[in-house]
């Protein structure tokens, strides 16, 4: 397999040569280390979310989008499909780099987590990336500083010239866009959390609707979760049964039936409290090579409904 680097820095050239188009905006820190805003102070909007979306999979998935309807009301979904979803998915996608520094804080997904290589995820993968440039995509209210840019160049062993920093809030249409994209990557990581082999899963097709984007972040957490758990489906191919695969869903945590914002709330939003189990798709389909097919769950379209305000009209 190629360097996932070197396919994702190939679609960070494309957002720094159009970035007037994508509504994105791109400047060099003092470090040289290059910061693509996609939503702090640009608008982005969806072709940039589907950018940065296959950023964040290096290349290896397919986006793409429809008008589809909730509630009578036309809003936009998001599909992501991959025929390596352990490399695209639990390699790239997930957002399993927590980037702190004195003066920013994000959540991080993207290939520069290959580079370290640190989570479980790679030992599975039998993966590890060498190459000297890197692109993270960062969920976050802050712009990205020198100093953050220096932390994931000293965790990925390269220059700090080396690093692209993509940033945008959950609240903006690149947040709304690749949030509703995660659909694929939830499902790949519950399999492989119950003891799948990630290996043997050959195909994953997710699609879910994308939020409106909200005016406070906690809002926004709140709805891209519900568009996930309450509206996200999946299409899986493995290689072997399984008798876990109805774990998969969002319908495996108790509290399954509530908005996000108000379970999160009654956590004072310390996400580490959340059952793990609640973070899935609402409906799967998984089919057996040479097996079964199997279908689970359903969609809540009352809960979406009331998540993303479309029952409000003004007067």
């Amino acid at each position: 397999m190629e360097s996932l680097n070197r396919m994702a820095i190939e679609l960070v050239d494309e957002a720094l040569e159009f970035a007037e188009e994508l509504n994105v905006g791109a400047y060099e820190l003092e470090n040289e280390a290059t910061v693509l805003d996609f939503g702090l102070e640009f608008d982005g909007g969806i072709e940039a979310g589907l950018l940065c979306t296959e950023i964040q999979t290096a290349g290896l998935a397919t986006p793409g989008r429809d008008l589809g309807e909730l509630g009578g009301a036309p809003i936009p979904y998001i599909e992501l499909s991959t025929d390596q979803p352990g490399l695209a998915y639990l390699g790239s996608q997930k957002a399993g780099w927590e980037l702190q520094t004195d003066d920013f804080e994000g959540l991080g997904s993207g290939p520069a987590r290959a580079l370290v290589a640190e989570e479980q995820e790679f030992r599975q993968l039998q993966y590890t990336d060498a190459f000297d440039l890197t692109a993270l995509t960062l969920e976050t209210t802050q712009m990205p500083t020198a100093a953050a840019a220096e932390a994931v160049a000293s965790r990925a062993e390269i220059e700090s010239s080396g690093v692209f920093l993509l940033a945008y809030p959950t609240a903006s249409v690149v947040g709304s866009v690749t949030n509703a994209a995660r659909v694929g990557e939830l499902v790949t990581f519950n399999l492989s959390e119950l003891g799948y082999d990630p290996l043997d899963i050959v195909s994953v097709t997710g699609r879910a609707p994308v939020p409106p984007v909200a005016d406070d972040e906690e809002t926004a957490i709140g709805r891209t979760n519900d568009a996930i758990a309450y509206g996200g489906t999946a299409h899986l191919v493995v290689r072997e049964p399984f008798d876990g695969f109805e774990q998969l869903l969002s319908t495996a945590g108790d509290e399954y039936g509530r908005p996000f914002v108000e379970i999160f709330d009654d956590r004072d939003w310390s996400f580490e409290e959340t059952a793990a189990d609640l973070f899935g798709p609402a409906k799967v389909t998984v089919d057996v090579l040479g097996g079964g097919t199997y279908v689970y769950g359903e969609t809540r379209e009352d809960i979406l409904v009331e998540s993303f305000g479309l029952d409000e009209n003004p007067a």
